[in-house]
């Protein structure tokens, strides 16, 4: 077990108003200077908070019996995925239609990328065609990254290869605070416990970032072959307060305020990382037992898709403590208030 403590690093949060958003951002998004999102390891606390603020505001929208605003109307948002989603790339379209956007919703088994056309030439092709705002997942790490070289417009990353998923570490911060924050909005003194295929996942990748920002004691867990790297990872710079990193189920889950559960990502294994899915679940499988570990009402959770009866059992998913939905409700608007943010950089 590896244990790596980190001073404070004397941010404290900022003062902010919860933006306006029923009008084009402008002012109201003061503070937010970010033209892309490729990460969440370049947020600052400060930036941080400004996404939780706006994200109550979207919030507020989404609860209003017509739930939608004008401040994108105008605005092109391309969404352009080449791997397969459900909740990331509805969540967007959802999102940017609830601010009025023109979205292009790209589905590249249908377009030119089946040709053979290029990363980089899909996207000025997509910008020549008025596209402002991109929202890119791709099974490449990096991929987004060298879609914002070459777009003048804002992209938004969402998920490339095992590198990073920044929406969804932000919108799984905003669900732990919204039942686990202190009024300043820190996780501090909260035990936080990312469980499964830590290897092969960008959603912890991300999540170590925001996490340990917001000073949760962050533990990783898994078997030795899915936690391999992420000591020496830890120590490059990973932005936060304590990170552990263990196999043991049982150091882990003692005392845990947050369970998140991960994917087994089948199609990564066959290369022996696993002897077999029945056995990792017999060891590793989030059961109703092994939550009893936890403290009482620890919140579960899970990116999704599930492999339910693998890494977490079907009550626990559907369990009173399980906040898997709300963390799907919460998408929506983190992905609004993400898009209000960078579209308020080019007013």
């Amino acid at each position: 077990m590896t244990v790596i403590d980190r001073e404070p690093s004397g941010d404290s949060a900022p003062t902010l108003s919860v933006p306006v958003v029923d009008s084009p951002p402008g002012d109201q998004a003061v503070g937010w200077r970010h033209r892309h999102l490729l990460d969440v390891d370049v947020l600052s606390l400060a930036d941080l908070e400004l996404v939780m603020r706006t994200t109550d505001a979207m919030r507020e929208v989404l609860a209003r019996p017509i739930a939608k605003v004008p401040a994108l109307r105008g605005r092109n948002v391309t969404i352009l995925f080449y791997e397969a989603s459900t909740r990331t790339r509805i969540s967007f379209e959802v999102a940017a239609k609830n601010l009025s956007a023109d979205v292009v919703n790209i589905a590249t088994a249908t377009s030119s990328v089946t040709k053979g056309e290029s990363l980089v030439d899909t996207v000025k092709t997509v910008e020549a065609l008025g596209a402002q705002l991109l929202v890119i997942r791709h099974a490449v790490s990096g991929a987004p990254a060298l879609a914002a070289e070459v777009f003048s417009g804002s992209v938004l990353n969402g998920g490339d290869g095992w590198h990073a998923h920044p929406t969804q570490a932000l919108l799984d911060l905003y669900t732990i605070r919204a039942s686990l924050a202190g009024p300043d909005g820190s996780l501090a003194g909260r035990k936080v416990v990312i469980l499964g295929d830590v290897l092969h996942s960008r959603v912890a990748r991300s999540n170590i970032w925001t996490l340990t920002a917001a000073g949760a004691d962050l533990w990783l867990c898994g078997p030795a072959t899915l936690v391999r790297g992420f000591e020496a990872w830890a120590l490059r710079g990973a932005a936060g307060r304590r990170f552990t990193v263990t196999s043991s189920v049982d150091d882990a889950l003692r005392d845990a305020d947050v369970v998140m559960a991960l994917r087994i990502q089948k199609e990564r294994m066959a290369t022996g990382l696993l002897p077999s899915l029945r056995e990792y679940s017999a060891r590793y499988g989030l059961t109703r037992e092994r939550l009893a570990m936890a403290r009482p009402g620890a919140l579960v959770m899970h990116p999704g898709p599930m492999n339910e009866g693998v890494e977490i059992a079907p009550d626990v998913a559907a369990g009173v403590q399980s906040r898997i939905e709300e963390q799907v409700r919460n998408g929506v608007a983190v992905r609004m208030a993400l898009l209000y943010l960078l579209a308020g950089v080019r007013s």
